[in-house]
């Protein structure tokens, strides 16, 4: 990577902020790998996605600001931290998501359930993550429980697209503007609290 940055003409010219869309399709493509591909085709695209890694921390590296070993030593602390049941005498929790998104929030300083979690994705991705928050931080809001399987959240998602579609509505904006109100709720619970 290093050579490359120096001998290759597009290598060279590009940046933190150029690169992100490949990033977002390597993490793709890690993805259809996983469902759809064999072992050879994962362990491709696992190349490809570490190699942004890379590239990214070559960037920053030529920039003098951190390089691949304090990528690589970060998230070693992270998760040496992050599991004290592990790593040192700890217990193991009784609920092992709550316990690591409460030393998630102690380490970085959030104060809502909601800090962190990315726009950059997509909508029914972001509801996931917004709800699990919700839960784990035990934010008293409604959520529904009623059980659900796999094939039923496919089937009814799909019929839901469908319905949208015939009906000239946008399913990802339309769930976008839901999320929104389930996330004021959030807040406005948290700020109950």
């Amino acid at each position: 990577m290093t050579r490359l940055r120096v001998e290759c003409p597009w290598d060279a010219k590009q940046t933190h902020r150029s690169l992100v869309r490949y990033l977002v399709e390597e993490t793709g493509e890690v993805v259809d790998a996983i469902e759809a591909g064999t072992d050879a085709d994962l362990r491709e695209e696992l190349g490809d996605l570490l190699l942004q890694v890379y590239f990214h921390a070559e960037i920053a590296r030529t920039e003098g600001r951190f390089d691949i070993d304090d990528v690589a030593r970060g998230i070693t602390d992270k998760l040496v931290e992050r599991h004290p049941y592990v790593f040192s005498d700890d217990e193991v929790p009784d609920d092992l998501n709550a316990t690591w998104e409460e030393r998630k929030r102690r380490e970085k300083g959030r104060t809502s359930s909601l800090d962190g979690i990315p726009h950059q994705v997509s909508a029914m991705t972001r509801a996931a993550k917004v709800v699990s928050r919700a839960r784990s931080h035990r934010v008293p809001v409604e959520l529904a429980d009623e059980p659900i399987t796999a094939e039923e959240i496919g089937a009814e998602a799909l019929t839901l697209v469908e319905r949208a579609h015939a009906s000239g509505v946008d399913p990802e904006q339309a769930l976008r503007d839901a999320l929104r109100e389930l996330e004021a709720s959030v807040q406005a619970a948290e700020g109950q609290l």
